[in-house]
């Protein structure tokens, strides 16, 4: 099967970036992505490629390439439908927030009212992609809708799922690993897998894509986040350890990571683990092993989301005790909100948590991030709910010079590894704040023992001076 015209339901982290390099790699082939979000398709199409709703370095270089040519951002959904052969569904998947499986299952309404409205639009046969990280089983619920609602059309439901780091997305897109296309094993389900294999050779090698039977495919990438986040917080664990030994967890890593059994990769000691995935799709996995009553399987996957929160709440309590036992009234300056360097995406991130903390002790908060919004900031602990809105108004303010938010400061927490950090005049900082000077690094990202000389009482996770 020729692909010609491909349409993506979803304009956000995976859907944007991922049709962006399929248009640029596939000039051949139409690619719309459709949102009902018009203030994120106005971004996407804004003239003014600094203004894309998602910052990814390489990003802008690749829509330029693309969009008006073959790559098109609509709120035109069903037209958009109508139009492709392949429907990508690139749609939030968050946890749900009520009922059962609450605080655990993934919410995948979203899905649902896309395979609703696929059945309702389409008039021809349709390939329909899973982008979305998915439970276990769902392409086939999706199956179910499609051919009982549709209109006498034949679907083939492929799961695809998206392996991509946030900061590195293009890379990722363009340098995979490996790219997995789950399907069914009859024929026109290897056809289908088939044409979306077409579509990714027209720049991976094809050995480098690999096909699986759906359900293999939906649990690959929900064990490959499980892994990753697991590696965190061992190393996290270690961290604690180290710093009540005397040990330095970086070298301890080092050595470990050395070791080709185990390798280096995901073993940097921080605050804690963030971002859309990692947390949400442990939790899947947490739920799905106790709806099958694996009740061990599921406290084993937990421990790793009890590990992390207890590394977040951690290092605010050891600011808070540093600090003489109290921050009431007393301005901590964060240097980073984003989840990790090269994104502007904030989901779950370690500065939302320890800020929380911080406030709940009544500290006066003073942000910066080079890349994340005051709207976004707001938005993030608006959302916990923990005290009125206006109250998070007064007590945290959004500055976008870095050297302004530390003025006056007793403390500067850094909570995101942005590279700029490394660079500052941090004799400059030192001036200008209040004496003691207190540093916590919780990302490791900077020269303890240059910033000892300077003056500051430097602190970083998983170094004994920690106690």
């Amino acid at each position: 099967m020729q692909v010609k015209n491909i349409c993506c339901i979803g304009a956000g982290y995976v859907g944007g970036p991922t049709m962006a390099v399929i248009a640029q790699k596939c000039p051949h082939v139409k690619v719309t992505v459709v949102d009902l979000n018009q203030k994120r398709i106005d971004a996407w199409n804004d003239p003014d490629l600094d203004k894309l709703p998602i910052y990814e370095p390489g990003l802008a270089g690749v829509v330029k390439d693309a969009r008006g040519v073959n790559l098109f951002f609509s709120t035109e959904v069903d037209k958009g439908i109508a139009k492709a052969e392949m429907i990508f569904i690139s749609v939030n998947t968050p946890t749900k927030t009520y009922g059962k499986g609450k605080g655990m299952a993934a919410d995948l309404k979203y899905v649902e009212l896309c395979a609703r409205q696929i059945a309702r639009v389409a008039k021809e046969d349709k390939i329909v992609v899973e982008k979305s990280t998915l439970p276990v089983r769902t392409a086939s619920a999706i199956r179910s809708i499609l051919d009982n609602t549709g209109n006498n059309v034949k679907f083939q439901v492929l799961s695809n799922p998206e392996f991509l780091a946030e900061g590195t997305a293009v890379s990722d897109l363009l340098n995979p690993d490996r790219v997995l296309i789950g399907g069914e094993t009859s024929p026109e389900g290897q056809e289908a897998i088939q044409a979306l294999v077409g579509i990714y050779a027209n720049w991976i090698p094809r050995e480098q894509i690999l096909t699986t039977n759906v359900w293999s495919s939906e649990l690959s990438k929900l064990t490959a986040n499980a892994f990753l986040a697991q590696r965190v917080s061992s190393i996290n664990a270690m961290s604690e350890l180290c710093e009540k030994t005397g040990a330095d967890v970086n070298e301890v890593a080092k050595a470990i990571g050395m070791d080709s059994r185990i390798g280096p990769k995901f073993l940097k000691a921080s605050v804690g683990f963030g971002g859309s995935c990692f947390q949400k799709d442990i939790l899947n996995l947490v739920y799905i092993a106790k709806s099958y009553g694996l009740n061990e399987v599921a406290n084993y996957w937990e421990q790793v989301i009890i590990m992390n929160d207890h590394q977040k709440n951690r290092f605010s309590d050891n600011i808070i005790s540093t600090l003489y036992n109290t921050v009431s009234g007393k301005k901590i300056a964060f240097l980073g909100w984003a989840f990790k360097k090269d994104t502007n995406d904030t989901r779950e991130s370690a500065a939302i948590y320890v800020a929380d903390n911080l406030l709940s002790e009544q500290a006066n908060i003073s942000v910066y991030d080079p890349k994340v919004s005051e709207e976004r900031i707001y938005a993030d602990l608006d959302y916990l709910g923990t005290r009125p809105e206006k109250e998070n108004r007064d007590l945290l303010k959004v500055n976008n010079d870095p050297y302004e938010t530390c003025k006056g400061a007793h403390a500067v927490a850094i909570l995101t590894e942005w590279n700029e950090f490394t660079t500052y005049d941090w004799k400059r900082i030192f001036q200008d704040m209040l004496k003691p000077a207190f540093i916590f690094d919780g990302r490791g990202v900077l020269d303890g023992k240059q910033l000892q000389e300077i003056g500051f009482v430097y602190y970083k996770i998983g170094d004994s001076n920690l106690d």
